[in-house]
């Protein structure tokens, strides 16, 4: 090599080794830079409003089956585990999670209630998410047995409402407004076949989603669009 290609080759050299901090904080930057457009650029997930029509019609009155928009959650006053009554007001501005259950059932209400649990667990500092659980057999769940319940299975009081009261109020809940419980057509129009439901409202008391609560991916996912949704009040 002659010496004036070795003095540019070494200038170079010098120049890079200089200017390499520099020349690594500009390329994470523009790595950065470029992370944020692209995601910037990607459509933002926004979940479904599920109107009646969308739902599987064994859940649903039939006065409801076509209808298509519009669907809210109506007005409830039922007692909670402490015998304090519940209604839609205690819910009012939150979003919340709702399922049905009895405390008798042997066989998917444990595994129900511990996921519920573990959802209690995830939102225990979010002030705007609560969790709300109806007895499809209210007469058997009094408030004193709704309270060995929940001491059993750890419910949170300011989380958590267990709630009873009356039968057709529940009925109609359940097939009206939640559209997860299927109709018993045995014993009584007032009988329930509750399934494995858990229902996502919003703010607004609107059905955002509906989850397999005895299915540990079905929490999961949950909890993912639990997010989505208190993002959207952010934007």
């Amino acid at each position: 090599m002659n010496p004036s290609a070795s003095r540019n080759f070494a200038f170079v050299l010098s120049f890079f080794s200089k200017y390499k901090f520099f020349g690594i904080v500009l390329l994470g930057l523009s790595a950065v830079i470029i992370y944020l457009f692209y995601n910037a650029l990607q459509p933002q997930k926004k979940l479904p409003i599920f109107q009646p029509s969308m739902v599987d019609q064994s859940l649903v009155d039939s006065t409801l089956h076509y209808k298509k928009k519009y669907h809210t959650i109506a007005n409830f006053e039922l007692i909670n585990q402490n015998g304090q009554k519940i209604s839609q007001k205690n819910y009012k501005d939150k979003i919340y999670v709702a399922d049905f259950f009895f405390t008798t059932c042997p066989t998917i209400c444990p595994i129900m209630t511990k996921n519920m649990a573990q959802i209690q667990n995830s939102i225990l500092d979010d002030e705007d998410v609560l969790l709300l659980s109806h007895s499809v057999t209210p007469v058997i769940d009094s408030v004193p047995q709704l309270k060995k319940y929940a001491l059993e299975k750890g419910v949170i009081d300011r989380k958590w409402n267990l709630v009873t009261g009356d039968k057709k109020q529940i009925y109609e809940l359940a097939r009206k407004s939640y559209l997860a419980v299927k109709n018993d057509g045995d014993g009584g129009p007032y009988d329930m076949i509750h399934t494995e439901n858990f229902i996502l409202v919003d703010k607004e008391r609107r059905i955002r989603g509906f989850y397999d609560g005895t299915k540990k991916e079905e929490i999961e996912k949950l909890l993912g669009d639990l997010k989505t949704l208190k993002a959207s009040y952010s934007e």
